[in-house]
């Protein structure tokens, strides 16, 4: 027996829909700003769909691009602008930066209310904290699809594996939010694939490609796997395909539901980004936050 694929794409539209519909529940439209240094292709496609589906769900999408070899200073004067501009509700600087540039120092200038990425140091202590605030979006989606898969999440066995400011750290406090008893685990741990197979949701977000195998995985278990990894493709020599952390079709027959990559929890980031814009709005503006973004 087969598991579920979990229609990460399919998700993240319905999420889509459901901000749209809070949207215009509003006042007056929240406002993105995307902040793009350099020329980078994957960042000028990332950026490109943020700013499109910003607009479909009727909100106002400012972009502001700006040459490679711009210097801190200037980028950093551009976020002050946008942090105490009152119609700009969220700000997302594109990462990576080019060389040269600081992306710790540059985040660390985007004001708490507005970093709708969830990656600033006060962003990451109201989470630790228990406190308002707003989530990071990868993590975010994570806790969703695993919702919707397995609906209360009380008492759940999470392993998240990998340890990143990114995703496995805030993965695991989001999850603990849920009232999931959760293991962080990682390079140094010992007996890695026993540790994994104790999860009733395992969480590889690694960013090593297939790395966690069928016997790592606990029969019926819930995998959410955030690795999007790009490797030789077998069928089409000099080519290139995505993976996940996970080695998939093998996984796919012991999991009970499991993400695939590409296609699960990727679509889930922008609308996250979406969903935090309007949470950010609302709590600037002390605005009810519209009850059809829950989860």
């Amino acid at each position: 027996m087969s598991g579920t694929k979990i229609d990460g794409k399919a998700y993240a539209e319905n999420l889509r829909h459901r901000v749209a519909d809070a949207v215009k529940s509003l006042p007056s439209q929240p406002t993105l700003a995307v902040v793009l240094v350099g020329e980078d292709p994957a960042s000028q496609v990332y950026v490109a769909n943020k700013a499109k589906f910003t607009v479909e769900t009727g909100m106002r999408s400012l972009e502001h691009k700006l040459p490679a070899q711009t210097d801190e200073d200037t980028l950093i004067r551009l976020v002050r602008t946008l942090n105490e501009d009152p119609e700009v509700d969220g700000i997302l600087v594109q990462l990576p930066l080019p060389k040269g540039l600081n992306s710790d120092r540059v985040i660390a200038e985007i004001h708490p209310d507005k970093d709708v990425d969830g990656l600033t140091e006060a962003s990451a202590g109201r989470l630790s904290l228990g406190k308002p605030g707003l989530r990071p979006c990868t993590p975010t989606g994570c806790v969703m699809l695993a919702k919707d898969q397995l609906g209360d999440l009380s008492g759940k066995h999470c392993v998240v594996l990998g340890r990143s400011i990114l995703v496995g750290k805030p993965a695991a406090l989001l999850f603990l939010e849920q009232n999931c008893t959760v293991t962080i685990a990682h390079s140094r741990t010992k007996d890695l694939p026993a540790v994994c197979r104790e999860a009733d949701i395992l969480v590889p977000a690694v960013g090593r490609p297939q790395m966690v195998q069928s016997d790592w995985i606990k029969p019926g278990a819930c995998v959410i796997d955030v690795g999007i990894n790009r490797v030789d493709s077998l069928k089409n020599p000099g080519k290139t395909r995505l993976v996940g952390d996970v080695n998939y079709l093998p996984s796919k027959k012991i999991a009970g539901s499991i993400t695939p990559v590409p296609g699960g929890v990727g679509p889930m980031t922008i609308a996250c980004l979406l969903r935090n814009t309007v949470i950010a709005a609302c709590m600037r503006r002390d605005w009810d936050v519209p009850s059809v973004l829950d989860f």
